[in-house]
């Protein structure tokens, strides 16, 4: 067995080969290309692990790590960096650095999902993308009419089949060329919705409603396009030790600052799946907006709280905090949500 450890970059990745008690047996420069690596690989004993940080384009690196009958590992950068602590970075260093730490039993790595997931996981995080461009459409025509005085009150959703008849007949309103820029953002608005509708019919058909998506859409918030974000971010549940790690590798857990006997939280941590830290503010927005529908509920009454004392921002934390420690015992115990308990004595009022 030999140590290996990849330095990837985009166009080509540094290797770095050493025997388990220590001492470099070769040091290569592989080009990317497909096949590259796996042949590398053949040279060494199956078996052998093989290190490669997270990078952007880990996942084929990571296929070819297996093809070639070797164990991947997929290390975390930051924290790596972090523990080598070198003062001088070169690729070469950084290789014979992910060595020392295997070697060590001290390399931290992260889970690998199957290249069946991966590859699903593509169709939610583009949805994700083309919605954010939905979203920066409709504040650019919301922000153009506004220049210009020019309001809808008679729709309630300004883009819906009533709104956007209503709106185009008042795009004479605008100057000439406003008007064109307007007209064009229209068009690109509707190409974008019917991609969305795309994604989440191809979804639907992917996707069925697995046990543990029916526990997640038990949730608050929830409903199939955001469980099925955190089903396939969080993937097999039992790889977190505890509520409180899941809750803080969906980036819900504030920083936290203590020193001489002060405490002081701070925002919330940015070396986290930002997909699932996605979902679960999504899923607290949706309930901050329905506050007036389930006033009665767990979440809503930690929103009011929260928020009346530490502000919007705060709140919404709070309860992505709690959606991400729920999610954590439903899939762990096989049960749906259920209202916490009010311990004896606490107050029902915000």
């Amino acid at each position: 067995m030999q140590y290996i450890s990849f330095d990837a970059h985009k166009h080509y990745t540094v290797a770095c080969v050493e025997q388990p008690a220590g001492g470099i047996v070769l040091e290569v420069r592989l080009p990317h290309q497909r096949g590259a690596i796996r042949e590398f690989l053949a040279e060494w004993d199956p078996g052998s692990p093989v290190a490669v940080e997270t990078v952007g384009n880990w996942y084929w690196l990571v296929d070819e790590i297996e093809e070639a009958d070797m164990i991947p590992r997929l290390v975390h950068a930051r924290k790596a960096k972090l523990m080598l602590g070198m003062i001088n970075k070169t690729d070469k260093l950084d290789a014979r650095g992910l060595n020392r730490l295997q070697r060590t039993g001290t390399l931290p790595t992260v889970w690998i999902p199957p290249a069946e997931i991966r590859d699903q996981r593509d169709l939610p995080r583009t949805r994700m993308v083309v919605s954010r461009a939905r979203t920066r459409l409709k504040n650019r025509i919301h922000a153009t009419l506004a220049k210009y005085a020019i309001t809808v009150p008679e729709a309630s959703d300004l883009f819906g089949v009533e709104g956007r008849e209503l709106l185009t007949s008042r795009l004479d309103l605008l100057p000439p060329h406003t008007r064109f820029a307007t007209e064009r953002l229209l068009d690109q608005l509707e190409t974008v919705e019917d991609q969305l509708e795309q994604f989440e019919s191809r979804m639907r058909e992917v996707f069925t409603e697995t046990i543990e998506l029916k526990l997640l859409m038990s949730l608050p918030g929830i409903g199939f396009i955001l469980g099925t974000v955190i089903q396939l971010e969080i993937g097999d549940v039992h790889r977190f030790p505890d509520a409180a790690h899941l809750a803080g590798y969906a980036g819900t857990t504030p920083r936290v600052d203590a020193s001489g006997g002060k405490v002081r939280f701070g925002r919330l941590r940015p070396d986290v799946n930002h997909y699932l830290k996605w979902a679960y503010l999504e899923a607290a927005n949706v309930i901050c907006r329905h506050q007036q529908h389930w006033p009665s509920r767990h979440v809503v009454r930690l929103y009011q709280q929260v928020s009346h004392r530490r502000g919007h921002p705060k709140a919404l934390g709070a309860v992505a905090r709690h959606l991400a420690e729920s999610t954590y015992w439903m899939l762990t115990k096989k049960e749906s949500y259920r209202e916490p308990k009010l311990r004896p004595g606490a107050s029902t009022k915000a």
